[in-house]
């Protein structure tokens, strides 16, 4: 079973409000030694944010063809909406817009159909949500 997702930020407290945004919480506060982190619990899973005191841009995983490495994080919304495209709506409604990075659509993997999106995180983090059509 998977512990956690840790993801290295910018600025804390926008990536705290983010990931509020699509329905986690923070479950813990805590320093790693030299900075600013957290554990946020929601969509069935646990994301650890941790506040880079001196950032560089993130790596453009999801627009650089030869980009190697983590490529994206991503979360099942099936059993919270009936569709993307209206959970995208809705999300966007709430404080700062979100960037799509790729709209919904129809993506057939093995025997599945999925809806499939990208969204940017708060720190340009690509980010998929899928729903299982049935």
């Amino acid at each position: 079973m998977l512990h956690h997702i840790s993801i290295r930020t910018a600025d804390i407290h926008r990536a705290i409000a983010f990931y509020e945004k699509l329905g986690f919480t923070v479950q813990e506060r805590f320093t790693t030694g030299y900075t600013l982190a957290c554990w946020l619990e929601g969509l069935q899973g646990r994301i650890e944010l941790i506040q880079i005191p001196e950032p560089k841009p993130a790596a453009d995983a999801f627009g650089d063809e030869h980009y190697v490495g983590y490529y994206h994080i991503s979360f099942d919304l099936t059993a919270i909406t009936p569709d993307l495209r209206s959970w995208l709506k809705e999300l966007q409604t709430k404080g700062e817009p979100v960037r799509v990075l790729l709209e919904p659509r129809q993506q057939i993997i093995g025997d599945r159909c999925l809806e499939v999106m990208f969204i940017a995180d708060a720190d340009g983090l690509p980010l998929e949500l899928i729903r299982i059509i049935k």
